[in-house]
């Protein structure tokens, strides 16, 4: 039985982080260190005629300005890793040579001996536009005669991606009730509380780079910044430090990170840059927009027969790191949680003048959610059906897993005991009651429902790599017990806030025998640290990393019960590991410690059997054989002010099973940040552009995210189905509370409104949106009365 995994042990990281001890990318300083500021174009398609850098040049304190220009010829374009059969390339530099496509890419850099006097510098920085027709919205850029975001393209669909499963007329052709719906999902952006930021040194000596750098893909964007410079791996080391929130989008390899190493080299000095606010909401990738018309087929009595999407995804500019992974991802997903025998999706990627599409919390399974789940609530209010009976009708078997979805295979559930679980955790059917008594009173009070399945473990490194995907599923972990008889774990997973470090020293405490305290777990260095083929994405860290632990963990623990047993004069099978001790089975007083067993593997070798070799270190991978899926139930109860469109909740139940628990204060914890979230693109968070694709949008007075005042405290309840396919039973927990959460709360609001008859199919749900939504309604229902 597990002794740590499962307890909610005190995250290990806090204390350091609330003292301010915490060291991020910011704090880095090294001996004469250059700072960078980038000039970034203010239009969405120009032409760059000319760039003048003397004013800037000879600004106080600038010591170098750079431009595409003094790039070498062997610069490669930035990398893209997710290339999907029929993609389309879309290369662009880390500083734009003759074109830029969006509002704040880079067309210059300017190194200074201060952060403001390059700031100041990057303003006399002379760049000659010609600008060109622009364009900013997927639809309008499909078009004849649109313009072109790369001009030897014939049009600007970057990629199509099509499935299919069973007989889709024929669902449809005979279905009692068919549903229609258009659901648009707004652009939005992942915003972690610390902007991204690097710091780059080079070793003139050994020829060598260091950088220091905001990512969550600390092997990964050592070997793109490899390709774009073309400098061998192993001359590069990059440390990922502290990592305020990264969300996804810090997932991707960007083009500051390969412009302030070549400015590093380019001057013989250290460089830093660290994004302030303002650029990164043109900087950082977007996320989300797409827009789906989506019908589901039923029969009378709710059982759902076939859906069809055709899926617009808005990539902005260029395909980035992941491609148009997200919007592919939706379209696999359009059946959710369901057991729907047909299903034909589309998904196009188009290109815009706009900042471009990637990497946010969910990765594509919001959008779906979002989607299938609107169209289940208005099934369920055509056949006059609760929305918890059609889900619970619709919902795959425990009898049916392993089940074929249209892309996926889904390992294990047990969908409708989740359901039942939130509902009772609710007290679904007393909201129900008091919803009517409120409603007597003239209140707008709504309940919606959501379930969810989330994408987690992926892999195997086989599948993706077919798939197009230039990157692994695995997960390497390197165990040594040192001559203390102390662990240290080295993983190539990344820090940024989730709570790895304590779940893979639970995972090892328990796997090798002693406590977390003695495990120290190292991340964020390449010089240090194992390879890991995805980076810290995908909900994969506790699944795929911490199968990686166990195994090694394993391995360790049978090299130590054999040195411990030639030290007891036993059996190696008759020794027992625990709380750091080895004793033989029965007899607890006939021990030694894990340090005198570290003594003899470096020390005292006259200790060790003869045929073991001195050293107590191992490495184990582990890449699963397919992926594992978490799922879950989000129940939400709000009350909607019709005069002002004021959204207050009211109750908000969660129930979720992502398969065997390590830390369940840490994933409680990502569960409530997963649900901010999804909140914020539910009701605050949009970055709208223009037709023309000018941002309509600068800072935080335009760009609402939710506080502690809007987002309510959930009551949580937890279910273990453990994966049969990883060590351990783990399912991540990353990104589930951002994935139902949106629709969830837009059912609530519609439910809340249905007196008004109101239909919500896009967000996000302000609320001037809400009053638009009430008044339209309204005349409608005033057109259709004559009155």
């Amino acid at each position: 039985m597990p002794r740590w995994v499962g307890q909610s042990l005190k995250r290990r990281e806090d204390a350091e982080l609330l003292a301010g001890g915490g060291r991020y990318v910011a704090d880095i300083a090294r001996p004469g260190m250059l700072h960078a500021a980038f000039v970034r174009s203010p239009l969405p398609n120009a032409r760059i005629v000319s760039i003048d850098t003397e004013a800037a040049s000879a600004c106080p304190g600038v010591r170098l300005v750079l431009t595409a220009a003094d790039m070498p010829p062997a610069i490669r374009p930035q990398p893209c890793t997710h290339n999907f059969a029929g993609q389309r390339d879309t290369p662009y530099y880390f500083l734009a040579r003759e074109r830029a496509r969006y509002v704040g890419e880079p067309v210059a850099m300017v190194l200074a001996e201060t952060p403001h006097a390059a700031e100041d510098g990057a303003e006399l920085v002379d760049v000659e536009w010609e600008q060109r027709r622009s364009i900013g919205s997927a639809e309008a850029a499909l078009e004849a005669g649109a313009p072109l975001v790369y001009d030897d393209w014939p049009d600007n669909l970057a990629a199509t991606f099509e499935s299919e499963m069973g007989d889709v007329d024929g669902a449809f052709a005979e279905a009692d009730v068919v549903i229609e719906e258009r659901i648009e999902i707004q652009r939005l952006f992942a915003c972690p509380l610390e902007t991204r930021g690097v710091v780059a040194e080079w070793d003139p000596f050994g020829d060598e780079l260091t950088i220091w750098t905001s990512s969550q893909i600390l092997h990964i964007a050592r070997d793109l910044l490899a390709d774009v410079l073309r400098i061998p791996e192993h001359r590069i080391r990059v440390i990922v430090p502290k990592m305020g929130g990264g969300f996804g989008c810090k997932f991707h390899f960007y083009p500051e990170e390969a412009a302030v190493a070549f400015g590093a080299r380019a001057s013989g000095r250290p460089v830093r840059w660290i994004e302030d606010r303002l650029e990164s909401f043109v900087a950082t990738c977007h996320a989300r927009e797409e827009t789906v018309d989506a019908q589901m087929a039923l029969r009378r009595d709710g059982e759902i027969t076939g859906v069809k999407a055709e899926i617009l995804g808005d990539m902005g500019a260029s395909l980035h790191t992941v491609g148009y992974g997200p919007v592919w991802l939706t379209a696999v997903m359009m059946t959710n949680a369901y057991a729907i025998p047909n299903a034909r999706v589309r998904a196009r990627a188009v290109l815009t003048n706009k900042t471009p599409l990637g990497s946010y919390r969910g990765w594509g399974q919001p959008e779906a959610n979002f989607v299938v789940e609107r169209l289940v609530d208005r099934a369920a209010q055509k056949l006059d059906l609760d929305p918890a009976d059609i889900r619970r009708r619709n919902l795959i078997p425990p009898d049916r897993f392993p089940y074929k979805g249209l892309h996926h295979v889904f390992d294990s559930g047990r969908y409708e005991d989740c359901l039942e679980l939130a509902l009772r955790t609710l007290d679904y059917a007393s909201w129900r009651e008091r919803q009517s008594e409120l409603r007597e009173e003239g209140r707008h009070v709504g309940i919606g429902i959501s379930f969810y399945v989330e994408n987690t473990a992926l892999g195997p490194s086989r599948v993706l790599n077919q798939g197009g995907v230039d990157q692994g599923g695995y997960d390497i972990s390197r165990i040594r017990i040192e001559p203390s008889g102390d662990v240290t774990v080295y993983t190539g997973l990344c820090d940024m806030g989730q709570g790895i470090t304590n779940a893979l020293a639970q995972v090892c405490a328990d796997n090798l025998g002693v406590t977390p305290d003695a495990v120290t777990v190292v991340t964020g260095d390449t010089a240090s640290c194992p390879y890991t083929g995805y980076g810290t994405g995908a909900s994969r860290g506790a699944s795929v990393g911490g199968a990686a632990v166990m195994k090694a963990s394993e391995t360790l623990r049978e090299q130590v019960s054999r040195i411990a047993a030639h030290m007891l004069e036993a059996a190696p099978e008759d020794i027992v590991l625990e709380d750091g001790r080895a004793f033989v089975r029965g007899s607890p007083s006939s021990a030694v410690t894990f340090a005198d067993v570290g003594r003899a593997a470096y020390i005292r070798a006259i200790d060790l059997p003869d045929d073991v070799d001195p050293g107590l270190e191992t490495t184990a991978t582990f890449d699963p054989p397919q992926m594992a899926w978490p799922y879950g139930v989000n129940v939400v109860v709000v009350e909607v002010d019709v005069e002002t469109g004021q959204v207050s909740f009211l109750d908000y139940a969660y129930a979720h099973d992502c398969g065997q628990l390590i830390n369940p204060m840490i994933v409680d914890g990502q569960i409530h940040g997963g649900l901010a979230q999804g909140i914020g693109q539910a009701l605050f968070e949009e970055l709208p552009y223009d037709l023309e694709g000018n941002p309509q949008f600068a800072s935080f007075m335009d760009y609402l995210l939710p506080t502690a005042m809007e987002v309510p405290r959930p009551r949580l309840a937890h279910q273990e189905t453990l994966s049969p396919l990883i060590p351990g039973g783990m399912k991540g927990v990353g990104e589930a509370g951002a994935i139902g959460s949106p629709s969830a709360v837009a059912a609530a609001i519609e439910d809340a409104l249905a007196p008004y008859e109101v239909r919500i199919s896009r967000t996000p749900l302000g609320p001037s949106e809400i009053v638009r939504l009430i008044e339209a309604a309204a005349a409608q229902l005033r057109l259709g009365t004559g009155v």
